[in-house]
């Protein structure tokens, strides 16, 4: 999990996500949500296979509430990709890889 951030406050998560210079694949989940458990070896598989092309940042909705609320985070797992800061995809559920890809429009390596 070496390619995965945790971004636990919102000052991580401007930092990680909001100010990368390269697209950054966020994890909104929680440690109770079976579904994320299940997405969770997907996601670390998405950054091993994307290496320093994308980021990848996991946001504990409990531990980092306002920022899941900023971007109207309602389910979980969402996983969403940002592009120069800016929201431009997501895929809401327990999905394999090439689904969340497929969703966030990820090219295959």
């Amino acid at each position: 999990m070496a390619n995965v951030i945790h971004a636990d406050d919102p000052a991580t998560f401007d930092e990680t996500v909001l100010q990368s210079d390269v697209p950054v694949v966020v994890d909104f989940w929680a440690g109770w949500c079976g579904p994320c458990l299940m997405v969770a070896p997907e996601v670390e598989a998405l950054a091993e296979e994307q290496g320093d092309s994308v980021k990848v940042v996991k946001v504990d909705v409990d531990r980092n509430p306002s920022v899941a609320s900023r971007y109207g985070v309602m389910s979980i797992p969402t996983i969403a990709l940002f592009k120069e800061g800016e929201l431009t995809a997501t895929s809401v559920g327990a999905k394999p890889r090439h689904a969340i890809r497929r969703d966030l429009g990820i090219p295959e390596p």
